[in-house]
């Protein structure tokens, strides 16, 4: 049985964890029908917005340390950092992508579970949602970008903190301190407005801003504004804005 389900129509993409009984934590064939779901969705026509979610309670509870993990003590090092990258590799492909993709964490996002909804570019969180970076709790290092994520959405000193305490964080929480965009009732309803409504615009537009957002998040303002220029006048070629300049001459 498939672990992961990926449904689509006009562009509009939902990649779901299928394995609610395991909390759909990540083992290594999880992780390569992860991987294959979202080269999927990559290599797709018309591709415009991706929702990710995860059935039952939690959203995904992390990887599977046995399997993960269970001989690592008898493997070296620079083995197990190898397919340490696959499993990253897995979900962060997600980054990768050029379209809007939006987590809705209806529940417990626990280590890799976490970094996979750190890696969509927008987390709505719902009323049972815990952002969990748990990983100095059982005296395990962070990984898979869990230190940039948290460095990225909370700054250094809160980020620090959370990792060494090997804490959480519940909805309200994770939106206060901007890890979350906003806590719905409904999470994946609230994702799926937001991503039909991103779904709209002219698929250049939004892959333009997303890379300037990416850029600008790189602290570079010269070069944001290079490439602001560039997609600015690209833009202003296209029909809404001449029909909004149109307008304005009426």
């Amino acid at each position: 049985m498939s672990r992961v389900e990926l449904t689509g129509a006009d562009g509009r993409w939902t990649l779901t964890l299928t394995d609610p009984d395991r909390r759909n934590c990540l083992d290594d064939v999880t992780c390569r029908e992860l991987g294959e779901a979202i080269d999927t969705v990559a290599a797709a026509e018309d591709v415009r917005t991706l929702v990710v979610v995860g059935q039952g309670k939690a959203f995904c509870a992390g990887a599977d340390l046995p399997a993960l993990f269970g001989d690592a003590s008898e493997r070296a090092v620079g083995e197990l950092r190898r397919h340490l990258h696959s499993v990253y590799d897995s979900f962060l492909r997600l980054r990768r992508l050029e379209i809007p993709t939006v987590a809705a964490v209806q529940g417990a996002a626990v280590g890799a579970g976490l970094n996979l909804a750190m890696a969509c570019d927008i987390r709505i969180a719902g009323p049972h949602a815990s952002f969990a970076a748990t990983f100095s709790r059982i005296g395990l290092h962070p990984g898979g970008g869990c230190t940039w994520f948290l460095v990225d959405a909370l700054g250094p000193q809160r980020a620090m903190a959370l990792l060494l305490d090997g804490g959480s964080l519940d909805g309200r929480a994770a939106v206060e301190q901007g890890l979350a965009l906003e806590l719905a009732e409904e999470p994946l309803g609230r994702a799926h407005e937001l991503a039909d409504r991103w779904a709209g615009h002219d698929p250049a537009l939004t892959r333009d801003i997303k890379t300037a957002v990416g850029i600008a998040a790189s602290g570079d303002f010269d070069a944001t504004l290079e490439f602001e220029a560039w997609a600015q006048a690209s833009s202003a070629t296209g029909p809404k804005i001449r029909e909004v300049v149109e307008r304005f001459r009426k």
